[in-house]
């Protein structure tokens, strides 16, 4: 999130792009799982804390229909009090899913988008104070060859995969510059990058 120079209140937002990878560096495996790695509290509750100033989420539908699950999760006194905690700050936050096929939405605070459209992302981006996130690998591709990513985080497992889809996309440079890292018990790597100015595509 950007602050004025005098360190005032923010004047726009930064759009975060974040996912659990395989070693291999792998957000989609081809065959099974990523693996594992973290203790699922510790992994919450640290996600909550990093992504805390996040209020619009950006999806694509396949992606959007799994985290759909936090509509209604807060309201099952069967999960523990840190699921919970998560399941209220993502029905607070504002939706975007990107489809040409869902037909409706089954969350509050959502929106359909039937494109990607660069330019609108960029706006949207100018005119909020809090932080946006780019959800699944696919829809993530296009905003990072449209230059608008201004973050990357990633959660890298124990596991070597063999193939799926990249967390990077192909055909694109990028100059990164690591601005955090955190080791979880469970052997999962959480590393922060920023994005340096300047882009360039092979």
């Amino acid at each position: 999130m950007r602050t004025t120079p005098d360190t005032g209140p923010p004047v726009m937002g930064s759009l975060l792009y974040s996912m659990i990878t395989s070693l291999d560096g792998y957000a989609e495996a081809a065959d099974g799982d990523l693996g594992g790695g973290a203790d699922d509290e510790e992994l919450h509750r640290f996600v909550d804390e990093t992504f805390r100033s996040v209020g619009t989420y950006l999806y694509g539908r396949r992606m959007y229909e799994t985290m759909v699950f936090w509509e209604t999760a807060a309201d099952d006194p069967s999960h523990p009090a840190y699921v919970r905690e998560y399941a209220r700050a993502w029905q607070a936050a504002e939706k975007v899913v990107y489809s040409t096929t869902l037909p409706d939405v089954s969350s509050a605070n959502t929106r359909i988008e039937r494109r990607f459209d660069a330019d609108e992302v960029r706006r949207l981006k100018d005119r909020t104070a809090h932080d946006l996130t780019v959800d699944g690998p696919t829809l993530a591709a296009q905003a990072i060859r449209a230059g608008l990513v201004d973050e990357y985080h990633l959660f890298t497992t124990t596991t070597v995969v063999g193939g799926g889809t990249r967390f990077f996309p192909d055909g694109v440079r990028l100059d990164l510059e690591r601005v955090g890292q955190h080791l979880f018990d469970g052997g999962m790597t959480y590393t922060r990058y920023r994005a340096r100015a300047g882009r360039s595509e092979d």
